[in-house]
């Protein structure tokens, strides 16, 4: 009977079948469930208003829906089991795919910087925020995602991950338990780290704004509380006649002959 048993259990389909889609939807639940949470977590003086972090974190899905139906296809083209190549395409998306997206970003964020793109700048929307800034840095967002999906894929082509592929998940002898470990239990680790990271590394870095445009006027929090305790100084030297002209226009000149003036003694 062990012997008769098929190696792989996950049939040609099944991704896409009803189970197979509830287990997704119930991902995307608990994936953006991760992102309430880090928001929550954020100190109140850099947590983002709540339409900053929704095109900051729709950035996000749409990339990651993307990949995810990338994978399926893939998967798809298989006549064995497709949820181990699933599998196999989430851990390289989850390992060397993340490196690739944060060398992307980076790489991105450079030459927009150096050409003054401005709604390229990821984070940055604009004051009031601007639709169109965040539709530039999406489309460019799943560029990044697209290429590093096209790099896995030729990673893919090595010999070494079909041997892989058979021997990945052939112990599991349930085909639903295989899918939900395939389709949930493990995205569901993968993408909370994932996404806690992408997002940190794509939102805007308020600790790193160190200027303040205040009425078209750049100023830095550092000379704002120098000029703070300056303006709060008790030993300031102010002109003497000023301050009697000031006195006797509020008080009259009977009062100003009782300010008190200062003589040189000799």
């Amino acid at each position: 009977m062990a012997a008769s048993r098929p190696t792989h259990g996950c049939g040609s389909g099944a991704l896409l079948d009803p189970f197979g889609v509830l287990l997704q939807a119930l991902l995307a639940l608990c994936t953006f469930s991760v992102l309430m949470i880090k928001r929550c977590k954020e100190p109140k003086e850099e947590r983002r208003p709540w339409r900053i972090w929704l095109y900051d974190t729709s950035k996000q899905a749409i990339g990651a829906i993307v990949i995810h139906f990338a994978n399926i296809f893939l998967s798809d083209l298989t006549g064995k089991d497709p949820c181990s190549l699933y599998l196999i395409n989430f851990i390289l998306d989850a390992t060397l795919g993340m490196l690739l997206i944060w060398l992307g970003v980076k790489v991105v964020s450079w030459v927009v910087q150096r050409q003054k793109y401005t709604y390229l700048v990821f984070g940055e929307y604009g004051d009031p925020p601007q639709a169109a800034a965040w539709v530039c840095q999406c489309i460019l967002y799943v560029l990044i995602m697209l290429v590093e999906k096209t790099l896995i894929i030729f990673v893919l082509l090595i010999p070494s991950w079909k041997k892989l592929q058979q021997i990945l998940l052939s112990y599991i002898p349930d085909p639903q338990v295989e899918l939900v470990l395939v389709m949930f239990a493990v995205p569901l680790i993968v993408n909370t780290i994932m996404l806690w990271v992408v997002d940190s590394l794509i939102m805007r870095k308020y600790k790193q704004k160190d200027t303040l445009d205040i009425n078209g006027s750049t100023e830095t929090p550092h000379a704002r509380s120098e000029e703070s305790q300056v303006l709060l100084s008790p030993d300031m030297d102010f002109d003497q006649s000023e301050s009697d002209q000031d006195i006797s226009g509020l008080q009259g000149t009977n009062q100003k002959m009782k300010q008190p003036s200062y003589h040189v003694v000799i």
